[in-house]
């Protein structure tokens, strides 16, 4: 793969995940139903993607690292259960925006748990985070659904924080498509009894926007994102994965007329320039 390629890669990859809120959105069921969906395709598609760039030195994962797999697979679906429920609430805009903040959690949470130093900056990123998502909401008021949704967004990036770290930890000398694959199997084992009886319910049409994220949104995404890696920097690719939000929001506004609001533009350029920024500078 070219530098130019894997450009390529990571801005699609950026855009596939990007794309996560408007396909649960489309999909009309419940949250735990979407994520053993996206579980059951991402599963197919990071096997077919395990097999197509198999490793002769893969190393297998150990009891300990299987362990944490597994927890990461319950953090992995816990995360989607509350990003959609976020995405149900109050739409793509605030839930996309809310889960941004999870470069502000790693930071924090990397400081406790890996005893690592936060500079400066890294505060200041944190502390824009929040004032950006202040502003996300029209008012900030329990009793508002873009309130409650922005929380549940908010805490699937918290959760999204703590699988990062916890992969960080984890999946040393594995190779990454295997190690999506293991954790998407535990999702799935987890959420089959949840989903299974609401699968008669299931319109043939939400079967279309379930594999669209498990293929595409996950499978793909995550391959792309592996692929690209090997070329690019890892700072590279958190810079472009800032536009995220970006991607998801502008489609929310194609598709559903999810216009924002000034005050949501601005919280929103803050989240964005904060986590550009950070990655920025990050070594």
């Amino acid at each position: 793969m070219t530098q130019r390629n894997a450009l390529l890669a990571i801005h699609l990859g950026a855009l596939l995940f990007g794309l996560s809120g408007i396909f649960g959105k489309l999909a009309a069921t419940t949250p735990n139903m979407i994520a053993g969906g996206r579980a059951f395709f991402a599963v197919l598609a990071l096997s077919l993607a395990a097999l197509l760039w198999r490793s002769r030195n893969a190393v297998r994962p150990s009891l300990r690292q299987m362990v944490l797999l597994i927890l990461g697979g319950l953090l992995l679906g816990t995360h989607w259960v509350t990003f959609f429920e976020a995405v149900k609430i109050s739409g793509v805009a605030i839930a996309t925006l809310g889960f941004a903040s999870f470069p502000a959690f790693t930071v924090l949470l990397e400081g406790l748990l890996f005893r690592e130093r936060t500079r400066p900056s890294e505060f200041a990123m944190v502390g824009v985070v929040c004032v950006g998502l202040i502003l996300v909401t029209p008012e900030f008021s329990l009793d508002s659904s873009a309130t409650t949704g922005l929380l549940w967004a908010v805490l699937s990036g918290f959760l999204f924080a703590l699988l990062s770290l916890l992969n960080r930890a984890s999946t040393r000398g594995l190779d990454p498509v295997k190690a999506a694959l293991y954790q998407n199997v535990a999702v799935l084992i987890c959420f089959l009894p949840l989903a299974w009886p609401l699968l008669p319910s299931v319109r043939p049409v939400d079967w279309l926007w379930l594999a669209m994220l498990g293929i595409f949104c996950t499978g793909l995404a995550h391959s792309l994102f592996v692929a690209s890696l090997r070329v690019l920097k890892a700072r590279t690719t958190a810079v472009i994965f800032a536009l995220e939000p970006v991607y998801g929001i502008l489609f929310a506004w194609w598709l559903f007329s999810e216009q924002p609001t000034l005050r949501m533009l601005a919280g929103g350029m803050l989240i964005v320039s904060a986590i550009f920024v950070s990655a920025r500078m990050a070594r």
